[in-house]
């Protein structure tokens, strides 16, 4: 791989994050809201507007939440031309600066992000990676020991899995484990009235909440990774190195690993690192399901309560990892598999 080759694709990537940052902050301005004006009433239709009650006259009370609108958008700085917010949006971007929360001001939306991020990681990204290693090999074995009794009767109910959303299986996982049996928890992330901390019991806490949220999406997700790597090992066997190599006598374990899952796995690797930079919009049910306190929560209720500015940033940071992950396994490949050779033109 040419050094060359790596620059065009490091350029190519950090295009792709402007031209996304860029249409983040255009699309909101086409729809011609104001989050503001948008927020502050929907806080004065419940009777808590700053400065505004109920006995007022109607023309006062008028005058004083525009007068309190136009004191928040100087704040955010909506009181400037486009291209003004637009220059000082991309110097933000540029500083990973992604700006305050309107619903929870003065707490910062990266901060806010950044609280959420390691609960999706955690249970959304790890669950991801542990069923895309048993769905593989389940697959891979599908294909290799189709005489196996035991893969004859598992294999076709864990595969008929994927085709069950995440949050449908939570909600069965909750009925049966949850209400049912009472064997974990409704929902949460810990115990109510548990103060976040670096402590055993709130570790045992949190570990004992993640396990259905976790389990739901290794149930739907083992079915799928194992069709995929079913359909590659199928077309695997019928390379000339596998035969070739079963001629030359190997056999056993050597042969499935070094030669079949070997060469089978490299798609799906491909597509483990675009699902992980996609973790945190296939948690959005799971965790709104679960009542999670992770970054798909938190989107879900910016969406709810109209919080521009974090819904914006959560889609900014869902770019950038895509965008990163696919750099990534770009560059990986040709170390991956030998065969791959990026030449510069």
């Amino acid at each position: 791989m040419s050094s060359g080759y790596v620059a065009r694709r490091i350029a190519v990537f950090f295009l792709i994050v402007w031209l996304a940052a860029s249409l983040n902050f255009l699309l909101p301005h086409t729809a011609n809201v104001n989050p503001v004006r948008q927020r502050l009433a929907r806080l004065q239709a419940f009777g808590v507007a700053s400065g505004v009650t109920a006995t007022r006259a109607s023309g006062e009370e008028k005058s004083l939440f525009e007068e309190t609108v136009k004191t928040w958008e100087r704040k955010f700085g909506l009181d400037q031309p486009l291209w003004k917010q637009y220059v000082r949006y991309m110097g933000d971007i540029a500083r990973f600066d992604l700006g305050f929360s309107i619903v929870n001001f003065p707490a910062s939306v990266l901060r806010m992000i950044l609280q959420a991020l390691p609960w999706t990681v955690m249970v959304i990204g790890l669950a991801t990676i542990f069923s895309f290693i048993l769905g593989s090999m389940l697959g891979a074995l599908m294909v290799w020991r189709r005489d196996s009794t035991m893969l004859k009767v598992i294999g076709p109910p864990i595969l008929a899995l994927s085709a069950i959303p995440y949050y449908l299986l939570g909600i069965g996982l909750i009925f049966i484990l949850a209400f049912t049996w009472q064997f974990f928890p409704l929902s949460g992330g810990y115990d109510y009235g548990t103060i976040p901390d670096v402590s055993w019991n709130f570790i045992r806490q949190a570990g004992h909440h993640a396990i259905l949220p976790a389990l739901s999406i290794v149930l739907a997700q083992i079915g799928f990774w194992g069709l995929h790597m079913r359909g590659m090992m199928v077309t695997v066997q019928e390379e000339d190195y596998m035969q070739l190599a079963e001629a030359k006598g190997l056999k056993g374990t050597r042969l499935f690993l070094r030669y079949a899952v070997r060469n089978a796995i490299l798609p799906q690797a491909t597509n483990l690192a675009l699902t992980l930079g996609l973790i945190i919009t296939q948690g959005v049910l799971v965790e709104v399901v679960f009542s999670y306190p992770g970054i798909g929560t938190l989107l879900f209720s910016a969406i709810r309560n109209l919080d521009f500015f974090v819904i914006n940033g959560i889609v900014f940071i869902i770019v950038l990892s895509v965008g990163l992950a696919t750099l990534i396994i770009d560059l990986l490949n040709p170390i991956l598999d030998p065969r791959i050779r990026y030449q510069q033109a």
